[in-house]
């Protein structure tokens, strides 16, 4: 069974096309990194995902139930940006709320407060909590429900550096305890320590897709040779291949880059200089958003 399966979904403000065809898949528990610029349409996909905005065309299902059926809800959680909080209520008041609403033990409580660390200030008033706290406890309202599946638009915005990595830290915990993460971000340093799984959004299309489970970190391979011109025709078939000055650069989901190395060789193409490292997402999005594959 997927665990979240998007199907061509297209999505229209007026003339104006906001989301174009988006299509993508997770079929084992993992975290997914919506990145992109303002504008590519990253909100509005978690909100039609979520059914508070209706598609113009195309389908979602979230644990292959389609996101019409309200019983979808009852194990997938969303933490919408700038969520607000009642200022006069207590964290714990909060939570008491969603208990009650959703008819869970009273035990519940308890346990998401000590999951999460929040006891030491969750029986406060929300006033007297920083952005770190805030998101704590909205992440701890959010998995009340033992969510299988957890939404979260850019919950690393405003926080100070700590509450980044304890955000960070309690996303990997969720995560290895089988809970399906999908996020959108703009922190792209951040990024790489929380996921290598990333769907770059751009104008509402989808550039790359990095999810399956050999698609996890991106290898560059950098070539110096003299022989450019012989080696192009030996590679133009490679679509994630570069030339730059008389470096050949090949960037793949694939540790194992022998077969480039064996093709120079072949033709007895001389490699004065040669270095492999990964790709982190920061250079990545660098150079899809100046539209250089990689």
């Amino acid at each position: 069974m997927s665990l979240l399966k998007v199907d061509n979904i297209v999505k229209s403000y007026g003339n104006h096309k906001v989301l174009k065809g988006i299509t993508f898949e997770i079929n084992e528990p993992n975290i997914l990194a919506l990145v992109g610029p303002n504008g590519s349409g990253k909100t509005t996909l978690l909100n039609v995902m979520t059914n508070l905005l209706k598609a113009d065309s195309g389908t979602v299902e979230l644990l292959g139930m389609k996101n019409s059926d309200p019983n979808v809800f009852k194990k997938v959680a969303y933490l919408k940006d700038n969520t607000v909080l009642y200022p006069y209520l207590s964290g714990y008041d909060h939570l008491k709320y969603i208990q009650s609403m959703q008819k869970l033990p009273k035990e519940r409580i308890d346990e998401v407060v000590n999951q999460i660390g929040i006891s030491e200030y969750v029986r406060n008033k929300t006033s007297t909590y920083s952005l770190g706290m805030k998101q704590h406890l909205l992440i701890a309202m959010s998995i009340m429900n033992h969510p299988e599946v957890l939404l979260l638009d850019e919950p690393l915005t405003g926080l100070d550096p700590t509450s980044v990595m304890d955000v960070r830290l309690l996303l990997n915990t969720l995560s290895k305890k089988g809970v399906t993460i999908l996020l959108s971000s703009h922190s792209l340093s951040e990024i790489d320590f929380i996921t290598s799984n990333i769907l770059f959004l751009k104008d509402g299309e989808v550039i790359e897709e990095d999810i399956s489970e050999y698609q996890k970190t991106r290898y560059q391979l950098k070539v110096a040779t003299n022989d450019l011109e012989r080696v192009i025709p030996l590679t133009n078939t490679h679509k994630h291949l570069l030339m730059e000055e008389n470096y050949l650069i090949y960037t793949s989901s694939e540790p194992n880059l022998q077969w480039l190395i064996n093709t120079l060789q072949e033709h007895n193409i001389v490699v004065e200089d040669m270095s492999k490292r990964v790709v982190g997402a920061q250079e990545r999005y660098e150079a899809i958003f100046k539209e250089i594959e990689v």
